[in-house]
């Protein structure tokens, strides 16, 4: 099975590239890494299934090399990968010289692959020793960060082709702090409406930073699910206005128009902190690229009984994947012609994740995945069809290279291109990176 597109098809400067996480493969027992929080919550019983941690995840830090020859061998471009927090600074302060090697050999190995190295500064392993002290609850973070961020940049800034602050901060924030679900677990509205703010402001210093450094080509990945009411009655229609507000609008429009939506701050009444209107300006800095990640759809009901934002997702008629998220390229479409529309303008807008989990299973030697492949296939037809409608999206990048350490879920959902034996940490490409290897023109 084979991808209805060619290279030819999307413009000559577009990127394809791969995407993975520092905690999700390199191992984070390796490399004088200190604990994060999800060493720490993943150590919690019930937190994690089966309490699979990112300890060995799928030994990137020693297989780098050979990771990325699979990834040069099929043709793509760039490597979207992140640094560690935890690894370059066990403590939060103090630089690991072993963390900072790692990464600069890593860079190294991209170019030397001739590929373009796309760098995400956080992706979600803030040291333990930085939640002690309240983590992205403490307006202090923004300053950690901002340290944190020059030392990686002085090393390997010089190499980078884009760089993105922050990835996802709707995960690192209200899924975190206020549904529990992620570290460090937390369950309170005040922990939730302090670090959705903290987290900006953090990216803003962050950026801050690079630009007094004279590093250029500076983004941040945003996460994005389209939010379908889940009938036509009015209190469902706006409860997925209340959806849309936490999970869409809240950070693009601090970015782009320096203002939160007031229908979550009105929910927020009360535990935002102190004068975080005088924030806005830096957080509303013009950024060079805005990353969007992209998955799936939420059906989304009003929950009266229920406290603020008073709403549940309920089950759609879809296809859905082995996460049970319904398949709906026509929200990818949606996103990018709607931030360039209401947002963004001119600003180029890359794909940064998008793809899917599936129950895979070798079968002699090999693993057809024609699930993901029209995944893929059906969600690059939507990105063709908004670069059509005039978004200027230059980029995508599959999620993921690696079956690697799905967070909460541990290792029993498979995202990757190429299939990893976590017992012999064998690497077998599937069938879905074949297709890309034959579209984007690998050999």
């Amino acid at each position: 099975m084979a991808f209805s597109f060619r290279r030819s098809d999307f413009p000559d400067d577009f990127i394809f590239g791969a995407a993975t996480a520092a905690y999700q493969i390199e191992g984070s027992s390796f490399g004088g890494a200190g604990p994060s929080h999800w060493d720490t919550f993943a150590a919690t019983p019930g937190n994690v299934a089966n309490a699979e941690t990112g300890a060995v995840a799928c030994d990137h830090y020693h297989r780098y090399e050979e990771d990325l020859d699979l990834l040069r061998s099929g043709g793509f471009d760039a490597y979207r990968f992140s640094t560690s927090w935890a690894r370059v600074m066990p403590d939060g302060r103090n630089v690991n010289p072993e963390g900072l090697d790692f990464y600069d050999r890593l860079a190294d190995a991209v170019l030397e692959r001739g590929m373009q190295p796309y760098l995400t500064l956080y992706h979600w392993d803030l040291p333990a020793a930085l939640s002690d002290l309240g983590g992205w609850r403490n307006r202090d973070v923004a300053s950690w960060f901002a340290d944190y961020t020059k030392t990686v940049m002085d090393r390997i800034g010089d190499r980078m082709a884009a760089v993105a602050t922050i990835n996802e901060p709707w995960c690192v924030t209200w899924l975190s702090h206020f549904w529990g679900i992620h570290a460090p677990g937390l369950r309170d509205i005040r922990a939730a409406a302090r670090s959705m703010h903290h987290v900006l402001l953090a990216h803003a210093r962050a950026v801050e930073a690079m630009r007094a450094a004279g590093h250029g080509n500076l983004g941040i990945v945003l996460n994005f699910e389209h939010a379908n009411p889940a009938s036509d009655a009015a209190a469902d229609v706006a409860a997925a206005a209340r959806y849309d507000g936490f999970y869409n609008r809240w950070f693009i429009e601090a970015i782009t128009r320096k203002a939160y939506p007031e229908i979550i701050l009105d929910g927020f009444a009360g535990h935002m902190p102190n004068g975080f209107e005088k924030d806005m300006e830096v957080i509303g800095a013009p950024l060079d690229w805005i990353g969007v990640n992209y998955y799936t759809r939420s059906n989304v009901a009003a929950d009266p009984e229920a406290a603020w934002p008073s709403l549940k997702t309920v089950p759609g008629p879809l296809p859905k994947t082995d996460m049970g998220w319904e398949i709906y390229p026509d929200g990818l479409h949606g996103f990018l012609t709607r931030l360039h529309r209401d947002y963004t303008g001119d600003t180029p807008i890359i794909v940064t994740e998008n793809g899917m989990a599936w129950d895979d299973h070798l079968v002699d030697g090999r693993i057809e995945d024609r699930e993901r492949i029209a995944y893929f296939d059906s969600h690059l037809a939507a990105v063709r069809g908004a670069i059509a409608d005039g978004a200027p999206v230059k980029g995508y990048f599959g999620w993921s290279l690696l079956d690697n350490y799905e967070w909460a879920l541990g290792y029993g959902k498979r995202f990757g291109m190429v299939h990893v034996d976590y017992d012999t940490q064998k690497r077998t490409p599937k069938a879905s990176f074949e297709a890309f290897r034959h579209a984007i023109g690998g050999n």
